[in-house]
């Protein structure tokens, strides 16, 4: 590790944190239906949507009218990009020819998009159409990040109102997250990486002349606009195959910092947003630090883990001082690939500059890591706010069972009601995460798509349902994934991890809407302070090392410890 890769990591980090207040604070207002600087272009618009969808924003709904809402949108949603994908081959902006996608396929990419997942069991530049990636995930990659929006209003709004009937209405906050928060900074990410290279064309490529005097076929296409809305909405669905690691997505250091700073700033936004809209900005603040410190950790463990090399390769003839490249894009070095690896699964973003496979087993059990804890760190937009609410939930409760009282939340008592929907949400990803990788450990068709045997065959298969259930979308990269079993199990896991969560989410939120907001006592637990902020970090780490442990000690870390001991599989 050197100061430099030290101080590349620390400069976009305070990027980051300085952007918090500013863009957390005008989200707060226009999620709010209040005036901004944008209400004067963007507010006829607004009613234009509503009076063309016949929607009433005035007209509020519980927590099972939003949740019904919240089904059914996306529901016709996995519909309308699935049938884009079948039908591929007879609609237009297909100047590649592409085939119509296989039925498993097309229902793991619907499955994917439409749950902010982003995973890709396929080459993008190979086999999407112009006209799939546009209208099918581009758009998809819009509204599934406003729909984790939309929820974390909703969950808001169950603390900052009392004895209330409602949480919004599911439809209004769908638009405002995308009308004033995603389409603008899309707009405004998208011209930066156009001037900084990223092609943005309709044309399906270019042939150049190599060096050799060979012929080339370089893929092109309008890859700025989407990869825009990959990092902002933190999707992590590359256009192209290799993701960031590709100069067409990433060309340079600069816009890998654009890359960074655009996944991180609406999900650590909406954590200030919220200590807004509830009347604490020190909650909000509290969540903030929580994160920094889960990031700065992990990046630090990545970038300890890569340095100190490979004593495989080492003893292969490689140079030591060198640490561990193999992986990784000389472009950015092992600094950025480690700050770049744990913010996008802290998040659940997906989209890499390095390959995760190829990391130590430590450097790879970080990220594998921070998905399994609930992508909380800040996690996606919308989905990292309620995910730390729940374990903001599950700490409280802890600290009332401690000094034996009644905990409370943001002057909302915990009770017997909310705890249940708590620890169903909680139980979904070991859930799916595990039972899914045990059957796909032990069943041939399965086995048959690993690409490395030992303890790293089987954190291929951990890594791909970890990803699918938390959905992240990044992958360790050995895994041959397109095939029926994986199209289908990883698709339903994607399904069960982002609305099997989000259900028992919006009901504890429609149970505690209801409740009567008091106000602090003597005897109230602080949530606000660095204490709760210790207590929060601990019960994130003892629940998912709880649940996982066991797991990781089979694949990265008995991967790690053979490293150690020279051996190779």
């Amino acid at each position: 590790m050197t100061s430099n890769g030290w101080l590349q990591i620390s400069l976009v980090l305070m990027i980051v944190l300085i952007l918090v207040k500013p863009l957390g604070a005008f989200m707060a207002r226009a999620l709010s239906g209040e005036r901004t600087f944008l209400t004067p272009v963007l507010a006829p618009v607004e009613r234009g949507i509503y009076r063309i969808s016949g929607i009433k924003p005035d007209e509020e709904q519980g927590w099972l009218g939003y949740a019904l809402s919240m089904l059914a949108f996306n529901a016709l949603g996995f519909i309308v990009l699935y049938a884009i994908l079948r039908l591929q081959d007879v609609l237009p902006f297909n100047p590649q020819g592409f085939a119509a996608i296989p039925a498993d396929l097309a229902f793991n990419t619907a499955a994917s998009f439409v749950t902010n997942t982003n995973w890709q069991a396929y080459g993008g530049e190979t086999t999407m159409s112009h006209f799939s990636q546009m209208t099918g995930l581009t758009v998809q990659n819009f509204l599934s990040a406003a729909t984790g929006m939309a929820i974390a209003l909703a969950i808001t709004r169950a603390f900052s109102r009392s004895s209330a009937a409602s949480l919004g209405n599911f439809w209004s906050d769908l638009v405002r997250s995308t009308l004033y928060v995603l389409l603008p900074l899309s707009i405004v990410v998208a011209l930066a990486f156009v001037a900084m290279g990223l092609p943005q064309t309709l044309d399906a490529s270019v042939t150049a002349t190599t060096l050799e005097g060979a012929q080339q076929t370089i893929s092109l296409g309008p890859i700025a606009s989407q990869e825009a809305i990959k990092q902002l909405g933190t999707n992590g669905g590359g256009f192209l195959n290799v993701n960031a690691a590709h100069p067409f997505e990433n060309p340079n250091a600069i816009s890998d910092y654009l890359n960074i700073v655009s996944m991180l700033s609406i999900s650590m936004a909406l954590l200030y947003m919220f200590g807004a809209l509830v009347g604490d900005r020190k909650q909000g603040w509290a969540f903030v630090a929580t994160v920094f410190i889960f990031l700065v950790a992990g990046a630090g463990i990545i970038y300890w883990a890569e340095s100190a090399g490979n004593p495989v390769l080492t003893s292969l003839g490689f140079d030591s001082a060198l640490g561990n490249m193999e992986g990784k894009e000389v472009r950015f070095g092992q600094a950025m690939t480690a700050l770049y690896a744990a913010v996008t699964t802290g998040l659940s973003d997906g989209g890499v500059n390095g390959m995760h496979g190829s990391f130590t087993g430590l450097g790879g059990l970080v990220p594998m890591f921070f998905i399994q804890l609930g992508e909380v760190l800040p996690g996606g937009v919308g989905s990292g706010l309620y995910g730390m609410i729940v374990f903001a939930i599950l700490s409280v409760f802890v600290a009332g069972l401690m000094v034996g009282r009644t905990p409370e939340f943001l002057g909302k008592k915990i009770e017997g009601r909310e705890m249940k929907f708590t620890m169903l949400a909680v139980l979904i990803l070991p859930l799916v995460i595990l039972g899914f990788s045990a059957v796909s450990a032990i069943l041939p068709v399965a086995v048959a798509s690993i690409g490395t045997s030992g303890p790293h065959g089987l954190s291929e298969i951990l890594y791909a349902y970890t990803s699918a259930a938390g959905n992240n979308g990044s992958a360790f990269g050995g895994l041959s994934a397109n095939t029926p079993w994986y199209n289908t199990t990883l698709g339903i896991a994607m399904l069960l991890g982002r609305f099997g969560y989000v259900i028992p989410v919006l009901a504890m939120a429609g149970s505690l809407a209801a409740k009567t907001r008091v106000s602090a006592s003597h005897g109230t637990f602080p949530t606000n302070t660095p204490l709760f902020a210790g207590l929060l970090i601990a019960i994130i780490l003892i629940v998912g090392g709880l649940q996982f442990f066991p797991a990781l000690a089979l694949g990265p870390i008995a991967e790690h410890l053979a490293m150690l001991a020279g051996q190779t599989f």
